[in-house]
């Protein structure tokens, strides 16, 4: 197991593996987190409801659903399950803002470079991190959601991984300017006022990670939120990201 990703991570990082758990398991589940629970940091960070939104490992959660109900109107979901897809083609056929596309992270070469205003992921990173060859294909999986977002669009990565391990992975291929936010792992389903405050109020991050152990303590029973935006690259950096 890749250190940084969850215990008892079976084979998450296996398609075969989400086949056959959609396969047996048909009723929704969201990982880690919830919509109402992270609302008022979306609607923070993707302010406008017409901004186009991509949902990496959408499963068969109702996050996506319950953005549309919250007035987006153009969010794509992407999972590497066929099984799923199917199901959440037919489910949600009648829904004109949500789209379903059976596709790896690793290669979204059907959407055009800078087609996304946001990207997000709920686990699907940690996933990718406990299967085979998890840091060359996280390294993939990173270098084309950089691609497909537009310039100053941003990656909101809900995580296990802890800041001394992800944002230098973040950081390994892409330009991105982080922050870092935090939500309890079992709080209340929903946001109060303070909560909200709360959520929308980055921690201090800096470059080993080590800080937030000032604020939050030893073994913090949260999940991470890193909110990368897009940097464009400059002329004498690599082109490895697009």
């Amino acid at each position: 197991m890749t250190i940084g990703t969850p215990p008892s991570s079976q084979a998450y990082g296996e398609p075969w593996y989400w086949d056959n758990r959609y396969a047996n398991e048909s009723a929704p589940f969201d990982w880690y987190q919830k919509y109402p629970s992270l609302t008022p940091l979306i609607r923070h960070y993707v302010p406008l409801r017409h901004h186009r939104v991509l949902v990496v490992g959408c499963g068969n959660s109702v996050f996506s659903e319950e953005m549309v109900n919250d007035g987006y109107g153009d969010v794509v979901n992407v999972d590497i399950s066929s099984v799923v897809i199917d199901a959440m083609q037919f489910k949600y056929s009648n829904w004109q803002q949500l789209k379903y596309i059976k596709l790896d992270v690793r290669d979204m070469s059907p959407f055009q470079s800078g087609s996304f205003d946001a990207v997000i992921d709920k686990g699907t990173l940690d996933s990718i991190l406990c299967g085979n060859n998890s840091r060359q294909n996280a390294a993939q999986m990173l270098d084309e959601i950089w691609r497909v977002l537009k310039d100053k669009g941003v990656y909101i990565l809900i995580t296990y991984g802890a800041p001394v391990y992800r944002p230098a992975l973040l950081k390994e291929s892409c330009v991105w300017s982080i922050k870092l936010h935090v939500i309890a792992k079992f709080g209340p389903e929903g946001s109060s006022e303070q909560q909200a405050r709360e959520l929308k109020n980055p921690i201090p991050l800096d470059e080993s990670g080590s800080s937030v152990e000032d604020v939050l303590g030893k073994n913090p029973d949260v999940h991470y939120i890193y909110v990368c935006t897009k940097v464009r690259k400059s002329s004498t950096q690599n082109l490895q990201c697009g």
